[in-house]
């Protein structure tokens, strides 16, 4: 057992844990924080996605103790005050989803890209995208909604 020390949220958070835990066990099992969805747990499909110091990983293959000390941000931690984040907003009102499973991690995705690139293209867009399965779409209102959220930031 190890002793991880991070910040999740905006809240320390100190807890012992295996050596072999991964970082979506210890968020979904751990915290009880479940919008980290695993869908593959072979880092194909993205639903795992989160923040960790502030870029886009997947979840399912990260180590919870190679985090020690880091920033991790759920879908939990994107809204502010009972009010949605920007980019969750714009996949609400832009039908960027359908049964929802992809859309924490789709959503994590775009918010990284969209603090990389405040503008991207459509194929910007897409190719960001690539490692976030939508099993239900066609993907096209999810490519508008980046859009629209690019241009609401």
């Amino acid at each position: 057992m190890v002793v991880l020390n991070i910040r999740i949220n905006g809240k320390k958070i100190s807890r012992e844990v295996s050596d072999n835990t991964l970082l979506s066990d210890f968020l979904r099992d751990g915290l009880s924080l479940t919008g980290t969805h695993v869908g593959c747990d072979t880092s194909q499909c993205g639903a795992c996605t989160v923040h960790l110091n502030g870029n886009s990983i997947k979840s399912c293959t990260t180590l919870a103790v190679d985090c020690n000390g880091a920033e991790i941000t759920t879908i939990e931690g994107l809204a502010s005050d009972g009010k949605m984040h920007p980019v969750q907003e714009s996949f609400k009102r832009n039908h960027g989803l359908q049964c929802g499973f992809c859309t924490p991690g789709m959503v994590m995705s775009t918010v990284d890209l969209l603090q990389k690139n405040k503008n991207p293209s459509e194929k910007e867009i897409r190719d960001w995208l690539v490692g976030n399965i939508c099993r239900c779409t066609g993907y096209q209102n999810i490519v508008a909604a980046v859009k629209k959220a690019a241009s609401e930031l």
